[in-house]
């Protein structure tokens, strides 16, 4: 007969290996899901559910991994990450493995491989779909220099892809009640801008240069959190900042193609990114209330396409018509597809990247991010063929290094004061 042994990682309490006959399984965590499919959405999004396990099970071998939703200690707002988003959150897994069954082990071994080999793929597609986004789009705003129009046009391919994903039953459409439209607004009024001051960036200035100054947003992170939340960081936090800020000086004084609005508006995305994961921390309901990962997103998508479509009509007219990119000698038809395929790359990556999350820790996901920023900013320069001097590419790479050194360093937690 096989037994099972079950491992927690990395903070859950230890239990004993099951018995023979034993007919209850008892854990000090009441909140673990039992699951056999490994379907999951989003970490830091809504408090676990209380589901008690079953008094007895079958005399047969379980998987047992943590709900979709008990990835981590989940809020019901912290979603939209943020490509360089970080989190508290403690994710856990539940394994159960068979012994000593040797045609076990060889299945659990193959299994094992084909998750790597699907984790494998979702980084590579997360990194594709972000440098498809970031050249079909500073192809669109070289030629079209309306950021507020682009953002726009944007949220509303990812609201009809959202309503798509629901009218056909792709993902479960949720019941949504008026107080969480209330907490969500915030969020959504952030997100907006967040996206608006990078498409503004991007228009202004080259793709690398944007990205390298949006490196600094575990900076505002550190910043905002000690102001509005109480976190203080520990000494290891602050001294990872320090290249960050540095390299993105550096980077910034030998900027070929730098100017202000550029600067500053890639500054204004990095302070309200984190101002979202701020308001995300703060915003607490009921656990009944909790949604998760992928539905805030599409959320936020469509009240993102409300707030931002009659502001662009208002800013820039209506000047995305056929008749009027005719009449400036626009290609009309180039314009639509390239515009349409950042759209689509936007979303995707966004996408996947919270599927990534459903798989990985935070930190594993942070790491990925910065060399997801490096391959970003690599790729549009050979693409753009943009000029790099010697000194920008060391203030790049000691920036970069930085927030990797940031993400390694943000799981130290700082010692108890002792009175």
């Amino acid at each position: 007969m096989q037994s099972s042994a079950v491992t927690f990682s990395p903070s859950l309490p230890l239990l004993k290996p099951r018995r023979p006959h034993t007919s209850s399984f008892s854990s000090g965590c009441n909140s673990i899901r039992l699951s056999s499919s490994s379907s999951s959405n989003s970490r830091d999004l809504g408090d676990l559910n209380n589901v008690g396990l079953p008094s007895s099970w079958p005399r047969r071998s379980w998987a047992l991994s943590s709900s979709p939703f008990s990835s981590s200690k989940l809020r019901p707002w912290t979603g939209v990450p943020l490509l360089a988003s970080d989190s508290d959150a403690s994710h856990f897994k539940v394994q159960a493995t068979a012994v000593p069954d040797s045609s076990g082990e060889a299945a659990s071994a193959g299994g094992s491989l084909m998750k790597t080999l699907e984790l494998g793929l979702l980084f590579g597609l997360w990194y594709l779909f972000n440098i498809y986004f970031n050249i079909y789009n500073k192809q669109v705003l070289k030629v079209y220099p309306f950021p507020v129009t682009v953002t726009a046009v944007q949220f509303t391919v990812g609201t009809v892809l959202v309503l798509l994903m629901w009218g056909l039953n792709l993902y479960k459409r949720p019941k949504i009640s008026g107080a969480q439209l209330v907490a969500i607004l915030p969020l959504a009024f952030v997100h907006t801008l967040g996206n608006l001051f990078t498409n503004m960036s991007l228009g202004k200035v080259a793709v690398s240069f944007t990205h390298t100054i949006k490196a600094m947003e575990p900076f505002f992170s550190v910043v905002l959190s000690a102001m509005f939340l109480g976190e203080t960081p520990t000494p290891w936090v602050v001294a990872s900042l320090l290249p960050i800020v540095g390299g993105v000086a550096l980077a910034s004084a030998t900027e070929a193609s730098f100017n202000w609005a550029g600067f500053w508006s890639a500054m204004a995305s990095n302070v309200t990114n984190q101002s979202r994961n701020v308001l995300s921390k703060k915003v607490m309901v009921k656990k009944e209330e909790s949604i998760d990962n992928i539905t805030l997103f599409s959320i936020i998508t469509v009240m993102s396409f409300f707030l931002l479509s009659p502001v662009a009509i208002f800013m820039e007219g209506v000047k995305f018509t056929p008749a009027y990119l005719q009449s400036v000698g626009l290609n009309m038809n180039q314009l639509y597809i390239r515009s349409l395929l950042a759209a689509l790359c936007f979303h995707a990556y966004q996408q996947v990247s919270y599927m990534i999350l459903q798989r990985v820790s935070p930190v594993t996901h942070s790491v990925g991010n910065c060399v997801k920023r490096v391959v970003v900013i690599v790729s549009s320069v050979i693409f753009f063929q943009t000029p790099v001097s010697p000194i920008n590419s060391i203030g790049t790479g000691i920036a970069l290094a930085g927030v990797f050194l940031y993400s390694r360093v943000k799981r130290i937690k700082a010692k108890p004061k002792t009175a």
